[in-house]
Parts: structure tokens; C-alpha cells; sequence
């Protein structure tokens, strides 16, 4: 039998930073793929001459021999043959398992059903605004591992339930739960399952901050210390709806009005972020100027043309029920009419009924695509709701059926794997048609 390896499961994305940081502290690694052929694994197997690397299944072999199982976000480790590996006393982690035993400065951790990496990158921003050289990455932008080695201050990592899932010693400084609501059903039992995910981002830490008008984010085990936000009159950073001014115990902070983000739901994700910066330590005046000039993430509730009266706005990020709520009620509350939502794509399991009294009460027309669009149309039998064969079919559905004061908006409450390559092949093809159908109007 060979020496003893670490075995890498999965070779997208997170596996090859898994593999380069392996390789780089000269520890013996294999890898496989359950595809058979995972995309770009000609390039893959160039880039790391010398591993051996297995596709299309789980070989049994590997997996007996491996000392350890490193396991990507993709595969769930509840599959047969990693459970089977697990029981047995096999360990087995994911990539910001390997990361937090190697991170010796601070980390920030989030995660929630949305909102996720616009927090990650603007409290990135607002901690480089007050000097500290601050890293941002995780489950979207770089990779967790790939940012070591950077001479970095302080770690502001994006986190998945998936990720948690196989991480175990993360003892962030600072940990927040964003917002929970149905996600990724296909993966969990039921969505006490998937609140027990996000929960063990909070496991270790030192502050954990909290959304106090969403229950499933209090911490469920003890913690040092905690902030909490949202618009209840307890938190410690609230959003006053009446005035649109968010503040902190009590003291005016800053208008709404002043911030580049718009709507009710990116006040909230500033609060979140100012709570995270004071647990850091953060100067609370810098912090107040940087939030100010955040433009946002692209793809994410961003307005891209306006037309005849008709705001267009691009949410392509917007990947589930919750995700398409946030941004029904922060349009919808900004507008003088209604909205035309195109919305569809893989349900991934999700419960749609949670739509159906926000779209009655913003929603002028539903414009519906791609695999789950019957589903979802179910879900919104209070509009009128029509079916479109591709995108562009949608955006010009979507243009006759908008009025003056109206906005359309793109937010799909699904995965979009069923029509394009991820959320930002579908957000750019929704920006192409866009254009196409306004400048041929």
C-alpha cells in the first residue's frame, strides 16, 4: 500500500485551491470527481502534474487508503461512500477547515440565506478605510486558502452551509448570521437541518452578530458576546423605517437617503456590517463614510437602464425565496407603480409559497422561465403570470407588459444552471436582451 494521503473530493474551484495549498506545504494528495468530465479538467490535470486525479466516481480504493477526507461544497458529505468514511473515524473537512488552522490573524465570518457577499466585500471596504490590510473571499470571489500568505490583518470570509458543514475550529472573531430563509432544500431534510449549518458559523467565536427580527440567526449555544440588528426597537443597530434612518443605541448614525445601496433590505445588510466593524474595533466615523460610497455587487439589485419610464434592474444573484423578497419589498417601496418580475430557473426543492403575498402586493405581472416556472407559477396565482421560452422571450414579454412608473426586475428566486452556465452568464444575457429590445423599441 502507498504512503498515506489527503484525499481532495471534488476539483472545481475550491478543490484546486485545496490542491495548490496542499502541494504547498509538501503534503502527499490525490484527488477525484464524481463527473466524468468535470469542466476544464484537461487544464486541471496540466496544472497539477503528478497528482494523480480520478473522475467519474468515488474510487474505493482512494477512499480506504486517504488519511484524510477533504471534501468540496458540491459533494455532500452525507453521500454513501464519505458517510461510510466518516463512521468509521475517517476525518473528514472542507477547504475553511484547512484555512482555519493555517489563519493566524483575525477572521470575519457571514453567512445567511442572502446578502452574503454584498456584507463580505463592503465590510472588506470599510476595514481597509481605516488602514487595515483586509482581505475578502471564501465561498464567492477568492478562494479562503488562496488568500494566506498575503500579509493580511484581518479576514473577511463569505461562508456557505456547506462549507460549515465540514468546518470545525473557525473561532472567528467576529460571526453573523445575515438572514435565514429556504435554501438549498435538496441538500437538507428540512430546514431546521440547514439553520444547524449556519449555526456553527458562530461556534468559537468571540461577538456574534445577529439579525434581532429573525429568529433562526440568534446564536443557539452561548456566546462571549453579541450585537444584534434590524428594525425592531431592541437592536443594537436599527433601522427606523419611519424617519429612514439608521442608527446605534439609540443615536441617529446616518439617512438611509445617504447610502449608494437602496432599499429597506441593504439599510439592514449596513447595519450588519457597522455591528461587525465596531466587534472589530473599527473607527465608527470612518466606517459611516466608507458604507456611504458602496455602489454595490454586480448582479445584485443593480438598475441598468430606464427606458420610457421603465427602471430595468438586474438581481440575477438573487438565487432563492428570500433572496427575491428582499428585493420585491426594496424595489416595490422605491417605485411609483409596480413590478414586472421575470423570475425562474431550478427550485432547488424550495417551498415558492412565501411569494405569493409579497407579489400581490408589488407585483403588476409575472414573467416566468426555465425548469421550476410552473411551480413557481402556482405560487403567484394573485398576478397575472406568463411563461417565456428563453430570456430574450422574457425581456420582451416583460417590456409590453410594464407602464410608466413601473420597474422591471430580474430576480429568479431559483439556480440558474437549467438555462445558463451560473447566475452571471444569466445576468449579462438579461443585460444583452435589455439592450437589444430597448434600443430596437
Amino acid at each position: 500500500m502507498s504512503a498515506a494521503f489527503d484525499l481532495v473530493i471534488g476539483v472545481g474551484v475550491t478543490g484546486q485551491s485545496c490542491l495548490r495549498y496542499l502541494l504547498a506545504q509538501e503534503e502527499p494528495v490525490r484527488a477525484m470527481d464524481t463527473r466524468a468530465e468535470p469542466p476544464g479538467i484537461a487544464a486541471i490535470r496540466q496544472q497539477f502534474t503528478g497528482v494523480p486525479i480520478h473522475t467519474g466516481g468515488l474510487r474505493e480504493e482512494w477512499l480506504n487508503e486517504a488519511r484524510r477526507l477533504i471534501v468540496s461544497p458540491g459533494v455532500p458529505v452525507s453521500t454513501v461512500e464519505i458517510a461510510r468514511q466518516a463512521a468509521a473515524g475517517k476525518e473528514v473537512i472542507g477547504d475553511i477547515e484547512l484555512f482555519a488552522r493555517a489563519a493566524s490573524e483575525p477572521v470575519a465570518a457571514i453567512t445567511g440565506s442572502n446578502a452574503k457577499s454584498t456584507v463580505t466585500a463592503l465590510l472588506g471596504e470599510v476595514a481597509r478605510s481605516t488602514g487595515l490590510r483586509a482581505l475578502a473571499g471564501g465561498n464567492l470571489g477568492t478562494p479562503a486558502l488562496d488568500l494566506l500568505g498575503q500579509e493580511a490583518e484581518l479576514y473577511v470570509i463569505e461562508l456557505s452551509s456547506f462549507q460549515l458543514e465540514t468546518t470545525f475550529s473557525l473561532s472567528a472573531q467576529v460571526a453573523c448570521i445575515l438572514n435565514m430563509s429556504q435554501d438549498h432544500m435538496d441538500r437538507y431534510a428540512g430546514f431546521g437541518d440547514y439553520v444547524a449549518a449556519k449555526q456553527r458559523v458562530y461556534d468559537g467565536c468571540e461577538v456574534a452578530v445577529w439579525n434581532i427580527d429573525d429568529e433562526a440567526t440568534r446564536p443557539q449555544g452561548p456566546v462571549p458576546a453579541q450585537i444584534t440588528f434590524g428594525v425592531h426597537a431592541d437592536a443594537d443597530y436599527r433601522l427606523d423605517v419611519q424617519r429612514g434612518v439608521l442608527m446605534r443605541r439609540g443615536e441617529d448614525l446616518l439617512a438611509a437617503s445617504a447610502l449608494k445601496l437602496r432599499g429597506h433590505h441593504n439599510a439592514l445588510n449596513v447595519l450588519a456590517v457597522l455591528a461587525m466593524a465596531e466587534a472589530l474595533g473599527l473607527e465608527c466615523q470612518v466606517c459611516l463614510r466608507a458604507v456611504q460610497e458602496f455602489a454595490g455587487l454586480p448582479h445584485r439589485c443593480v438598475l441598468i437602464a430606464e427606458h420610457r419610464g421603465v427602471q430595468w434592474f438586474n438581481d440575477s444573484k438573487g438565487t432563492n425565496v428570500g433572496a427575491t423578497l428582499a428585493a420585491l419589498a426594496g424595489i416595490g417601496s422605491a417605485i411609483p407603480g409596480k413590478i414586472v418580475l421575470i423570475a425562474g430557473g431550478q427550485g432547488k426543492g424550495q417551498d415558492f409559497s412565501a411569494l405569493t403575498a409579497a407579489a400581490k402586493d408589488n407585483v403588476r405581472a409575472a414573467v416566468l422561465i426555465g425548469e421550476d416556472a410552473r411551480m413557481l407559477g402556482a405560487a403567484l396565482a394573485d398576478v397575472s403570470c406568463h411563461y417565456a421560452e428563453d430570456m430574450a422571450d422574457a425581456v420582451r414579454r416583460a417590456s409590453l407588459l410594464a407602464e410608466a412608473g413601473d420597474a422591471v426586475l430580474l430576480s429568479p428566486a431559483c439556480a440558474s444552471f437549467d438555462m445558463f452556465t451560473g447566475y452571471v452568464d444569466r445576468g449579462d444575457t438579461f443585460v444583452k436582451c435589455v439592450t437589444e429590445v430597448l434600443h430596437g423599441a
